[in-house]
């Protein structure tokens, strides 16, 4: 027994999607950090620059997003029988690598500016124009980003709009910094630059949260929510042992049914093909579905009583 939904749609729509926001965001990027990188260079803004290196590491982490999905919509195969979705998870962890390198950029060129302040940076009009501009650019695309990827349920997305989140808070650092160095003070610029790469640490290790409940096969939905489905087909009597792992939107789901003992061997697979689908329909994350025939004999309410005293129904 078993049912599998196809994971990535007919057409492979899914996969379309994601890489299609990743090519836009990736073009954005590249703008966005070419912007910073010459003006903060021109006007030795050790902020403007380190955030523009970050913007440059945002279009690298697009780019590992692309390579991730390329691989992740590939169908089952021998080899991989459960699919290749896993390995949107892992281009995700590289994502949150990339964060924490990006972190270490800005931290070390804060710490070496506040240790050697050197000639302070020169700041004007059009400075915080192209911060401006940035930090909303950026601003839309975190949220955009962020939107479908909870739409489609893809934890990439989600890792990169947290990639994208932390260049915003780099670029209003940026800019916090700019306006106290007009203001006479210098120093500040390298202190808000420590500040963020604070920041930006925090999102890479949000992003290795959500990675980690993807490998170590954290339980994905509550076990009443699939049991009220199950127990919903006719003619099954009971449901235990429910267990959920997998990406959040690829759910992999093994359960237990019991159905009376006089049925037939044919009625009983037929009423577990009924569940396997049911599931599947009702629970769009549900991708695969196998539930285990038990006739509700005495051993089975016994069985089924102790799990639900133990909580683990």
């Amino acid at each position: 027994m078993g049912y599998t939904k196809a994971r990535q749609g007919a057409d492979g729509s899914r996969a379309r999607s994601i890489q299609k926001v990743l090519w836009i965001i990736l073009g954005l990027n590249v703008l966005v950090a070419a912007a910073k990188l010459v003006y903060g260079l021109i006007t030795r803004s050790v902020g403007m620059t380190a955030d523009g290196f970050h913007s440059m590491f945002d279009g690298t982490s697009n780019v590992i997003g692309l390579l991730g999905m390329g691989i992740a919509a590939r169908p089952a195969d021998s080899d991989h029988p459960y699919g290749h979705s896993k390995y949107e998870t892992f281009a995700s962890v590289v994502i949150g690598a990339m964060l924490l390198l990006a972190a270490w950029r800005v931290g070390t060129s804060a710490f070496d500016r506040l240790m050697s302040p050197g000639e302070p940076a020169r700041v004007d009009a059009l400075s915080f124009a192209i911060m401006f501009g940035t930090l909303c650019i950026n601003i839309l695309v975190t949220r955009y980003e962020r939107r479908v990827g909870e739409q489609l349920g893809s934890e990439i997305l989600i890792a990169d709009a947290s990639h994208t989140g932390s260049d915003v808070l780099v670029s209003i650092g940026v800019i916090i910094g700019l306006v106290a160095v007009k203001l006479g003070f210098p120093i500040a610029d390298p202190i808000v630059g420590l500040v963020v790469a604070g920041f930006i640490v925090v999102a890479a290790l949000r992003v290795f949260r959500a990675a980690q409940a993807t490998l170590s096969d954290t339980a994905r939905i509550a076990p009443d929510m699939i049991r009220d489905v199950a127990l919903s087909v006719p003619g099954v009597l009971g449901c235990h042992e429910v267990r959920t792992r997998g990406p959040v939107a690829e759910v992999y789901v093994d359960l237990h049914i019991q159905v009376d003992p006089s049925v037939s061997v044919s009625e009983g697979h037929a009423i577990a093909e009924r569940v396997e689908k049911t599931i599947c329909e009702a629970l769009h994350q549900v991708t695969d579905v196998i539930a285990h025939l038990e006739p509700l004999d005495e051993y089975q309410k016994r069985k089924t009583a102790q799990h639900d005293s133990d909580g683990m129904a």
